[in-house]
């Protein structure tokens, strides 16, 4: 049996917990990093006008929003903080603690779920101008604390090749 890693993890924690929502990973094996993309949808029946973040404005029926997490290696992944909601570092090959996966999971679900609500409110609200998605470290740091074991953790490894 193939070794379980921090990919196949977060493939079957998300697929088993995460039902609702459109979520993808992407292994960047040059830049050793996992990207958790995700995607809220929204019907915009009034089909308001809207601009993105690049200034694109659509008049869509459906609306799509899309963001992501990294997972990244902090002595070798290149990475720009500011394009990701959040970004979490692991241990190189050691990996990453199976709580923080855990943790991440629960806290990602309801994450996507306050988004859902907030992305909805964003088309029906006139007054409400911006809609982004909320990650609070401290929020996740209290889901992780919910899986860590008294008797150690257990590291999830990072894929090899």
């Amino acid at each position: 049996m193939k070794k379980e890693t921090m990919l196949t993890y977060l493939d079957q924690q998300i697929t088993k917990k995460i039902t609702e929502y459109d979520v993808a990973l992407d292994w960047n094996t040059r830049n050793h990093s996992i990207e958790v993309v995700f995607r809220l949808f929204a019907e915009n029946t009034a089909h308001e006008q809207i601009d993105d973040a690049t200034g694109t404005v659509s008049e869509e029926e459906i609306i799509e929003f899309e963001d992501g997490i990294l997972f990244y290696n902090p002595e070798k992944t290149s990475v720009e903080t500011e394009e990701y909601l959040a970004v979490i570092p692991y241990e190189g090959k050691k990996g990453i603690k199976q709580s923080v996966l855990e943790g991440f999971v629960e806290y990602l679900n309801e994450v996507l779920t306050e988004g859902q609500s907030d992305l909805l409110d964003f088309l029906t609200d006139e007054e409400q101008e911006v809609f982004e998605l909320k990650w609070s470290t401290e929020d996740f740091e209290a889901a992780v604390q919910k899986y860590q074991k008294v008797d150690g953790d257990v590291y999830i490894a990072y894929p090899s090749y």
